[in-house]
């Protein structure tokens, strides 16, 4: 089932860049608005095929290119000694790995172009 988002939401995401979060349910609306010839509900669904094979290709220890955009990549973080701070007491921590993404050069120069112009909005956690 397909989740439905209202056309205001779609204006927003549309005519605010960077202003919201982007939401997968959002992000599929503005694509059908745009794309009216194909049915959201294939949007969606492709959406998740999309999704699901990067994820899976991470977790194959892959790594994922999309030219003009970016890669993701695992980073490996290896056992530390920690303490429990509620009681002091030293533990190590196992080995991990997170996703790591690095925006590609094109997407690099379009976002500083847009600070540049002051089209970003600055929040309080940065």
């Amino acid at each position: 089932m397909v989740p439905k988002v209202t056309c205001r939401y779609v204006k927003v995401f549309s005519e605010a860049v960077g202003s919201i979060n982007v939401i997968k349910s959002i992000l599929i609306s503005s694509i059908a608005a745009k794309h009216t010839h194909v049915p959201e509900s294939h949007l969606y669904e492709s959406i998740n095929i999309l999704i699901e094979m990067m994820a899976n290709a991470l977790g194959r220890g892959e790594r994922i290119e999309i030219r003009g955009f970016g890669s993701f990549s695992l980073h490996y973080h290896p056992p530390r000694c920690a303490h429990n701070p509620k009681t002091g007491e030293q533990v190590v921590t196992q080995g991990k790995y997170t996703p790591h993404f690095k925006a590609g050069k094109e997407l690099r120069e379009r976002i500083n172009a847009a600070a540049q112009r002051g089209v970003l909005i600055h929040t309080a956690s940065e």
